[in-house]
């Protein structure tokens, strides 16, 4: 075993978009399990959006990642060494590892993978934290009904390609919206889509709406919320009474450095949105999804299956090297990944 392992840490709190800059690799000790602890190498490691604002130094439903500490989040590796009875050399287990190449949790804090269901990166993605908060936000907060309307962007990431696809099953018309017309197509021809638009091609939320209205002729009744910015623009003025909106994520403005003020550039369209929202009977849910996780065993029993026989298709776009996640990390928050985003950090065995 080796004594030393490679950790990414936050050097400086970016200002607005992430460099390089704002990220150092470190060579550091290998830490080793207490009592209840199980030391894994990590073989895949997730990058989601929600980790630019942990980056921020600012009021969240999670601390903020401290200068000189290693950026978190999900992995999922094998195990090298346990204290746990729970688990044993060789197993595959997820886990919240962090950025780096080793990482110990508690044994209470994994789940451990079986590799012979589906290949273990997916625990990351579609079988994962992704997929869950696609499942949960459309079915518990959207309550889809069949023959309604469905939007909802970044439409071929890990949680909007679930929001879709489960609304087709659903008997819904899924619309997604996609940055670029390869996302688009992949949408539509892959995933289901009744139609994609492209945002990219779209000059400013006029010229989306005009698109929408084009693709919903009768309206729109659930939009999955991932992203705000223009297509919230866009969408809002668009939904059906009674209509609801689950939110998760506001990718479009994880870069302004200022959301954990409660500021925005440009002007205040809150007593517009505001108004909307009341008029029209609107349900707006905003959820965490690790709060739900008492859920996730449902999840599995649904997705599992249906993931398994083709039923569910995912993407994933996999970059070698835990050096390179910096760089991965900033693509993805451009919009520039395609599909659900891994760093493959090591291989079992």
């Amino acid at each position: 075993m080796p004594d030393q392992m490679q950790r990414i840490v936050l050097a400086k709190r970016p200002e607005g978009q992430p460099t390089r800059e704002n990220f150092r690799l470190e060579t550091v000790a290998m830490p080793s399990p207490g009592e209840g602890e199980v030391l894994l190498k990590v073989l895949y490691m997730s990058l989601d959006p929600y980790m630019r604002g942990r980056m921020d130094d600012a009021k969240s439903y999670s601390a903020p990642v401290a200068i000189d500490e290693q950026m978190g989040g999900g992995a999922v590796g094998e195990v090298i060494e346990s204290r746990s009875s729970r688990f044993n050399p060789g197993d595959i287990a997820m886990g919240m590892f962090g950025w780096g190449s080793h990482g110990v949790v508690a044994a209470s804090e994994l789940r451990k993978i079986d590799a012979g269901v589906a290949p273990v990166s997916t625990s990351l993605g579609v079988l994962g934290m992704p997929g869950f908060t696609g499942w949960y936000g459309f079915n518990e907060i959207g309550k889809p009904k069949a023959g309604e309307t469905l939007v909802v962007g970044a439409a071929t990431g890990p949680v909007g390609s679930m929001v879709g696809q489960l609304a087709k099953q659903k008997g819904l018309r899924a619309i997604g919206i996609a940055g670029g017309a390869d996302k688009c197509a992949y949408a539509v021809e892959e995933l289901g889509f009744d139609a994609c638009i492209d945002h990219r091609a779209t000059s400013d939320a006029k010229a989306l709406r005009k698109e929408l209205s084009e693709a919903c002729p009768d309206g729109i009744d659930i939009y999955f919320e991932n992203i705000a910015g223009m297509t919230l623009e866009a969408v809002l003025p668009m939904m059906n009474v009674g209509g609801r909106i689950p939110l998760c994520g506001m990718i479009a403005w994880y870069n302004s450095g200022a959301l954990g003020a409660g500021e925005t550039s440009g002007p205040d369209r809150l007593p517009k949105a505001w108004r909307t929202i009341l008029v029209n009977r609107l349900t707006v849910g905003g959820f965490i999804i690790s709060d739900h996780f008492d859920r996730f065993a449902d999840f599995l029993a649904e997705v599992g299956p249906l993931v398994g026989n083709g039923k569910i298709a995912y993407r994933e776009d996999v970059t070698e090297g835990l050096e390179n996640a910096p760089d991965a990390f900033i693509r993805m928050l451009g919009g520039k990944n395609f599909g659900k985003t891994i760093v493959k950090v090591g291989d079992a065995g």
